[in-house]
């Protein structure tokens, strides 16, 4: 049986008086198995660049798992993910998670200079990077022709020690069919589509998997989605609110759409000891019935 894994999501920003890397260390106290981070670098916020912070986030922790959530692939060269994955895995003692996903936000897209694809030619594009990515940790002088992505005699090392884990966050069928065939995990939002449409989302990827020769077992479910232990908490689409006890059953209930892991948004400045609360009133109960 799957262990069930559970991260916390920090955020970017570096607005004054924001401490994503003191967060990271919390968590790390707090027994999360991993926290991630998302990747917007535009906008009038102030954020930091998101592998960056995870770097340094990584150099001042010890045993926590670091996750991309997720990477856009048009913001990045995908020989350069390669590299970059692969020195902070090393770096970081086997530790990263590396977290990929089309492109969400074409305005972002144009705001750095990437061309612009079609919902299709992003998800094509998505495809060929893992290849780049994975013949670029796997072999010597590798070459590809791809209609996005090309690499000529790419020579990488050090190259990985071992397989760094690629989650990506998928929901259309042809998404969900380049996880099943490329990914080791997939990690969705609750709120994007309705949850009992997760069942046929996971059945896609399976059946790919299989179409690949994979095992579909091997490819992890985590679902990314805010929390807040609180039974006054107005419910939302996006968020699993209620008592402890009801928020340990409400996720109890999703596991069985074959997730494994969850990853909660809990950064609420608002709410002082709130993710204190979610390690020592959710954790063990979830982990205990998983």
């Amino acid at each position: 049986m799957t262990e069930l894994i559970i991260g916390v999501g920090v955020p970017t920003s570096a607005a004054p008086g924001d401490d994503p890397v003191g967060m990271a260390q919390q968590a790390e106290r707090l027994g999360f198995d991993f926290v991630s981070a998302a990747d917007h670098p535009c906008g009038d916020e102030p954020s930091y660049e998101t592998t960056v912070m995870l770097t340094w986030i990584a150099a001042h922790t010890s045993r926590i798992g670091i996750a991309s959530r997720v990477l856009a692939v048009p913001f990045r060269r995908p020989a350069m993910v390669a590299k970059l994955a692969a020195s902070l895995d090393l770096l970081s003692g086997g530790r990263l998670i590396l977290g990929l996903g089309a492109g969400y936000s074409d305005e972002e897209i144009a705001a750095v200079g990437a061309p612009e694809l079609s919902a299709a030619g992003k998800i094509d594009s998505l495809a060929e990077a893992i290849t780049v990515i994975r013949g670029a940790w796997t072999r010597s002088g590798y070459t590809q022709d791809g209609h996005h992505h090309s690499v000529r005699n790419l020579e990488m090392e050090p190259k990985p020690v071992h397989p760094v884990p690629i989650w990506l966050g998928t929901f259309g069928p042809r998404a969900l069919a380049v996880t099943g065939r490329l990914a080791d995990g997939w990690i969705p939002s609750l709120g994007y589509r309705p949850t009992e449409e997760f069942s046929a989302m996971r059945r896609r990827i399976d059946e790919a998997a299989r179409a690949a020769g994979r095992r579909p077992e091997d490819i992890r479910g985590i679902l990314n989605l805010s929390i807040r232990v609180d039974h006054n908490a107005e419910p939302r689409q996006d968020m699993i609110t209620g008592s402890a006890s009801q928020v340990v059953g409400r996720l109890r209930d999703l596991l069985r759409y074959g997730f494994t892991g969850f990853n909660f948004l809990v950064d609420d400045p608002d709410r002082p000891g709130h993710m204190e609360r979610i390690a020592n009133d959710v954790l063990p109960a979830l982990r205990s019935s998983a």
